[in-house]
């Protein structure tokens, strides 16, 4: 699971509300699909510019993540680099392009837990929802070393 971040959580509500304001969303696009968008947020290149990277190699999201190498100076391992910088996994990309977590599903209720991968408001629901619990988590965390220093008192 994603490092809890402030920078990340904050990127995560901005491509959920750009979203779902109308930015343009296209799943077979590797730029417009939903790690295309989150990817616009965390590096500020264009959906056009990821694109493009992307097509210098080949597959979807979750073939170029398998492929990825931190050191290859490809166009499409640097956007990846520094989406991982940013506290995303390998993992949390593939799961994030397949909307498939099962620690943010789990957060739906039973009945909303089947988003599909490519419905542009089932990416909004599931980025707006991994942010509420990448929050809780980084609140846990603050929370924890001022209850270990009280213990101590």
């Amino acid at each position: 699971m994603a490092r809890p971040n402030p920078d990340l959580i904050d990127a995560m509500r901005r491509t959920a509300r750009k979203l779902q304001e109308g930015a343009p969303y296209q799943w077979g696009h590797m730029g417009g699909c939903n790690c295309g968008n989150l990817a616009q947020e965390l590096t500020k290149l264009t959906k056009d510019q990821i694109h493009a990277y992307a097509m210098q190699r080949y597959g979807d999201w979750n073939e170029q993540v398998a492929d990825y190498c931190p050191t290859s100076f490809m166009p499409i391992d640097l956007v990846i680099s520094e989406m991982v910088q940013a506290g995303l996994s390998l993992e949390d990309l593939k799961n994030l392009e397949k909307l498939s977590d099962r620690r943010v599903l789990a957060r739906f209720p039973l009945e909303k837990r089947f988003l599909r991968h490519n419905q542009r408001d089932d990416v909004v629901a599931y980025l707006t929802e991994w942010a509420a619990l990448l929050e809780e988590e980084l609140l846990a965390q603050i929370k924890l070393p001022e209850l270990e220093t009280e213990a101590v008192l």
